[in-house]
């Protein structure tokens, strides 16, 4: 007799959805995923996951449907099981949805590292961290400088951001500036890519990581898996850095996958001590303590640089702050906020009264962002809407605390000046020393 075909939901956020689905999913006859949901990234809702992608049995590809939209999903297509595939949301959220899930007769699953986690045939370094904005980027970017000075022929493999053409964004090769303009890439990838491109770091991402990892294998020593929000590396590790934030202390143990992100750690990171309180610094201790004792514990701060320090004195200023640390990552402050405060502005001017487009929803959507502006980019709209509010804000001085220059590609009328940072280790160990081990445990 023939076995009834499975019906799968699949809820997500263009990343880690796709991956599950091509891992777990595809080519799995027993399965028909009949829809994934949309959350978190604008203007995700209304495509498809292209045939081209999705595979034998999906001719028309997989529609992608609005989260608000579940129940409906559930009832109309019989669903017999929803999978929770997207990251950086506390417990109750991924609770809330399951109660809703079985409220209406479905399974509620999450996938482990099993199937999902695919296997290198070179040494993986992974980069990832508790919550969105704790400091993943300038870890990551001092552990391929760690690695570069071995000698090590390293590819930074990115969490996806897919947010364009899925079926063309299915393997990226990011190794100059003209690539990023070559995938039309958004604000989003460019802060991410761009800093690797700039220190001679080959990048990797799109949609399909089995075909990724296999291509940047042939062009590597080492691997290195650059995490996205909090969510588990795509790649096993050989060696697993984990960031956590004090400025946040306890979201550590409160935000799915994080935690399961900080106990599986070999090397956790303490970062941001510099701006933290001692209570929180220590709250994260204690919680790496009770979580996972065996892990490495490196304490360190992210100082911040800025171009014209003078220029913020006595300036009533309008802070620009990475979009996904403000929004998802619900931080109330950023580098930008920190240099503003430290180089002696008068005021933090509230964009609020300014918003145009899209920002206006982004705020109603997050409430509690305060008097800063994220840096909403994940297409030309959103973009555009960006530069009206900014040059319509009432403000002496705009302070960007974005991981790129973002006047290179938002152009301004008004003055400004950009807020840079990097990974600095306080006292022993230190990162070095973590790479150093683990090279010579690989006999590299």
């Amino acid at each position: 007799m023939t076995q009834p075909v499975k019906k799968v939901v699949i809820l997500g956020a263009a990343g880690r959805d796709f991956h599950d689905f091509n891992t777990v999913f595809r080519g799995d006859r027993s399965v028909r995923v009949v829809a994934f949901t949309a959350a978190q990234i604008p203007d995700i809702a209304g495509r498809r996951y292209p045939p081209e992608l999705a595979g034998p049995g999906y001719p028309e590809g997989i529609p992608i449907v609005p989260e608000s939209e579940l129940a409906e999903l559930i009832e109309g297509f019989d669903v017999d099981e929803v999978v929770f595939a997207y990251s950086d949301v506390p417990y109750e959220k991924v609770m809330a949805l399951s109660a809703e899930v079985m409220a209406h007769g479905a399974d509620f699953r999450l996938i482990g590292h099993g199937k999902a986690m695919l296997k290198s045939s070179k040494p993986v370094v992974s980069v990832c961290a508790v919550r969105t904005g704790c400091g993943k980027s300038q870890t990551t970017r001092a552990v391929a400088d760690l690695l570069r000075a071995k000698g090590l022929k390293l590819v930074a493999v990115r969490h996806p951001m897919p947010y364009g053409d899925l079926a063309a964004q299915a393997v990226q090769r990011f190794a100059t500036p003209e690539d990023l303009i070559r995938h039309k890439c958004t604000i989003e990838e460019i802060e991410e890519y761009e800093p690797h491109i700039a220190n001679g770091t080959v990048v990797y991402a799109g949609v399909d990581y089995e075909a990724i990892l296999r291509q940047a294998e042939a062009e590597a020593d080492v691997v290195l898996w650059d995490g996205g929000n909090n969510d588990l590396p795509f790649f096993k590790p050989d060696l697993e850095i984990v960031v956590t934030d004090p400025l946040r202390p306890g979201d550590e143990r409160h935000y799915y996958p994080g935690e399961a992100n900080l106990r599986r750690a070999d090397v956790v990171v303490i970062n941001k001590i510099d701006s933290a309180s001692p209570q929180g610094v220590q709250i994260v201790r204690d919680s790496i303590r009770e979580l996972n004792p065996q892990a490495l514990v490196i304490d360190a701060a992210s100082p911040v640089s800025v171009t014209d320090p003078k220029a913020i004195r006595g300036k009533r200023v309008l802070v620009v702050e990475d979009g996904p640390t403000l929004t998802h990552g619900e931080m109330a402050l950023g580098a930008g906020v920190v240099a503003a405060k430290r180089f002696g502005a008068a005021a933090l001017v509230d964009p609020r009264p300014w918003l145009k487009g899209s920002l206006v929803d982004t705020f109603a959507k997050y409430p509690d962002i305060g008097p800063l502006l994220p840096a909403m980019g994940y297409g030309d709209a959103q973009m555009a809407d960006l530069k009206a509010t900014i040059e319509a804000v009432d403000c002496d001085l705009v302070v960007i605390g974005t991981p790129i220059d973002l006047t290179r590609y938002v152009k301004l009328s008004k003055p400004s000046v950009r807020v840079s940072y990097d990974l600095q280790c306080l006292g022993q160990p230190t990162l070095a020393q973590a790479i150093d081990d683990f090279l010579a445990e690989k006999g590299m």
